[in-house]
């Protein structure tokens, strides 16, 4: 595995699980002492547990050294970022072609190249042609089997995954490949063999439709709250039809994180290059940008445009709950325009300090959830984190009138009015 992010850590912790022998690789030094000492750099249920006792089994090899890691390897990852390229909607995808480049001086027998990270359609062949010398004499097969981890429920969908998608024209790799995952693939219906564009197109055709889940409710929900219907109802009631489904269609902030931002950016980028107009998806992240705003907006109404000495408290700032991902998440903004109006930020979040907001004056992270909460004038549910599910408001405030922003929609409004609590939620 070449790369230990999120997808190379998690991928190659499960896959050494499985028994099979797997060398992690990163030129980050600092990370690789971490790892051998046991310690995870990212915050995943789970996988620490996973990573000691391979690691104890002699199954997991961290190491900075590629080139004994890709002689003693039979099947090669590449799980390096493909973050959006500066100034540009496009994915930046140096870091792959380098590894290519790298492998080139290094492959002596067959190998099969595999390319998680997610990168645009036709990727797969501009590797190919890096690897020419490889390829012609049928040393090396370039496949795409691309990743579909959700974060902070990775583990449990490496082992039970809806899919795995091997992209790939080759028998020979199609074939080692289908033995790899044979023990997670209980159905054969899961295991998918297509074109290696094809595979490399199905991440981006996911993660954009997913997104587009998302903003659709978001839309919703801002109609919901002009018309007095509660989102929650039009989520279950659309939800139970099988061909929609209920999934995705939790309204909330902005959708964040390392993949929809990006992947949503980078498919629009690769239709202009073949002249296509992906007109839902332009639509989808010009609604998410905005979404951002509109709720900084609607914070500020409920405390009637007036911030300056405000004490606000944020439970959780993470994109998602279970995941220490503070990329592109809607807290970022907020907090940022409330800091410049000079209100009193506090948070809370059970990941830990975040850096985005060290350098902010008026910024404070609490270690505990009561003493962010005391005598705050609004608390803001930002992240569904369970921590947060049953908190007795009134003890913890200990402040009358203090109002609730719950952009998770995690409690009934019914009930915070008969605590007389004032309470504002999202489509309500």
């Amino acid at each position: 595995m070449i790369g230990t992010g999120y997808v190379g850590l998690v991928s190659g912790v499960c896959f050494s699980d499985l028994g099979n022998t797997v060398y992690c690789v990163d030129n980050n030094k600092n990370k690789i002492d971490l790892l051998n000492d046991g310690k995870v750099p990212i915050y995943e249920p789970g996988l620490e547990e996973i990573l000691k006792k391979n690691y104890k089994e002699k199954r997991l090899i961290f190491t900075t050294d590629l080139k004994k890691a890709v002689l003693n390897s039979d099947i090669i990852f590449i799980c390096v970022g493909t973050p959006t390229l500066k100034n540009s909607d496009s994915a930046d995808l140096k870091y792959v072609f380098n590894v290519a480049k790298q492998l080139k001086k290094l492959i002596s027998r067959y190998k099969i190249i595999v390319t998680k990270s997610t990168v645009p359609v036709c990727t797969g062949d501009k590797i190919e042609n890096i690897l020419s010398n490889f390829t012609n004499k049928n040393l090396v097969d370039v496949v795409s089997n691309p990743e579909f981890l959700r974060e902070g429920e990775a583990i449990r969908d490496f082992i039970h995954p809806d899919r795995v998608i091997i992209g790939t024209n080759s028998k020979k790799a199609n074939k080692i490949m289908n033995a790899l995952y044979a023990p997670i693939v209980k159905k054969t219906s899961r295991y998918y063999n297509t074109s290696r564009r094809g595979a490399e197109l199905i991440k981006y055709a996911s993660n954009a439709f997913l997104a587009t889940k998302i903003t659709y409710i978001n839309e919703l929900a801002n109609l919901c709250e002009k018309t007095g219907v509660d989102i929650k109802d039009i989520s279950v009631g659309m939800g139970s039809d099988d061909r929609i489904g209920g999934r995705f269609l939790r309204a909330g902030p902005a959708y964040g994180g390392s993949c929809f931002p990006k992947d949503t950016r980078a498919l629009i980028n690769t239709a202009n290059q073949f002249k296509t107009d992906l007109s839902i998806v332009k639509s989808v992240v010009k609604s998410n940008n905005k979404r951002k705003i509109l709720l900084t907006k609607r914070l500020e109404n409920i405390l009637n445009n007036k911030l300056k000495n405000k004490v606000i408290t944020f439970l959780g700032v993470t994109f998602k709950p279970n995941t220490d991902d503070m990329r592109e998440a809607t807290s970022i903004p907020m907090i940022r325009y409330l800091n410049k109006n000079n209100s009193k930020i506090r948070y809370y979040d059970p990941s830990g300090e975040k850096n985005e907001f060290k350098k902010l004056k008026n910024v404070k992270y609490y270690k505990d959830i009561p003493s962010a909460c005391i005598n705050s004038d609004l608390i803001v549910l930002h992240t569904e984190w369970n921590d947060f599910r049953l908190l007795n408001f009134k003890k913890l405030v200990k402040k009358s009138n203090f109002k609730i922003f719950d952009m998770r929609n995690m409690y009934s409004p019914f009930k915070m009015k008969n605590l007389k609590i004032k309470y504002f939620g999202i489509g309500r």
